[in-house]
């Protein structure tokens, strides 16, 4: 590692919500890093993974996706993406193939601004169109999007069934610049282990919550204690909500929903941590605190939070 042929740079992936972003860091990294849902808008951070091996260190953001929404919070995510592009080596657009083969005429209004504002940029560019085990035609849109970006390798890869990902890596790291890596080889990412423990709890959260609901909330780690004892980690986290109506919504009848992501997160918090895990919930309603840009900061979704 470090020789002088060694390569290390920052890959800033990007993209409309819901083109797989998280899915693919996810596969890249060979675990879990960021949370992964159906929901579009499900990252709101600048999640960093740390991929090393003997000749290369790619350090990836995974950005917000871009797009119209409204809002504080809205800003402050588009905020940490062209944050992210800032101090790129390597820029990484990401798209939902699938969904421009069936309505090409979606590319312009998602992508094109995109385009324009990176267009006179020089730096190495890696188009990853996302899904493409999803249609068997590939030709014409590869095509437009040759036509969109010029001067970037197209690569179509399907994140979910990991296919090209192997080859999308060896790809990214013939584009970082040669420099000796900037992380320890077995860090895997720069977020907090508490600040990924609270994108677990949210990622169940949105898998069983539905409609706007998801948008409300905010998980926050208020007390993370080591028991040498009974050898577990006690990890006291709080949801909150922005309307009192979705309180019960997130308890669930009985305390059945939240006893459910409980389960489900402390499993995938054990995984995380390597040890056992005992994870209270409590849900408290904060009212507009999309809006409250102290909040925000508090949560680590500022622009100067990486």
């Amino acid at each position: 590692m470090n020789g002088q042929n060694y390569r290390c740079g920052w890959v800033a992936l990007m993209g409309p919500p819901n083109a797989g972003k998280s899915t693919l860091l996810n596969g890249l990294m060979g675990q879990k890093v960021t949370i992964v849902t159906p929901k579009p808008q499900t990252t709101r951070n600048q999640i960093v993974g740390i991929l090393t091996d003997d000749d290369a260190q790619a350090i990836f953001m995974d950005t917000p996706g871009l797009s119209q929404v409204r809002g504080r919070l809205s800003k402050t995510m588009i905020q940490a993406v062209w944050q992210s592009l800032g101090q790129a080596d390597v820029i990484m657009p990401v798209l939902d193939a699938h969904l421009y083969i069936r309505h090409p005429e979606y590319l312009d209004r998602d992508l094109a601004p995109v385009a324009e504002a990176l267009a006179s940029d020089e730096r190495p560019m890696v188009v990853v169109a996302n899904k493409v085990d999803l249609f068997a035609d590939k030709s014409r849109l590869l095509t437009r999007l040759n036509e969109m970006w010029p001067r970037a390798e197209i690569f179509p890869v399907s994140a979910l069934n990991k296919d090209g990902l192997t080859e999308l890596a060896k790809l990214i790291k013939k584009q970082l610049p040669k420099g000796i890596a900037q992380f320890p080889e077995d860090q895997i990412s720069t977020a907090p282990v508490r600040f990924m423990a609270a994108e677990i709890v949210r990622e169940k959260l949105f898998l069983h919550l539905r409609q706007e609901v998801p948008y409300g909330i905010a998980v926050e780690v208020e007390n993370w204690d080591e028991d040498p004892e009974r050898e577990q980690t006690i990890i006291h986290a709080v949801i909150y909500v922005a309307r009192p109506m979705h309180k019960g919504m997130v308890i669930g009848r009985g305390g059945s929903v939240l006893k459910q992501v409980g389960m489900e997160a402390r499993q995938d918090i054990r995984e995380l941590i390597g040890g056992k895990v005992h994870l209270e919930l409590w849900v408290k309603v904060r009212e507009n605190w999309t809006e409250d840009t102290a909040f925000l900061r508090e949560l680590g979704m500022g622009a100067e939070s990486l």
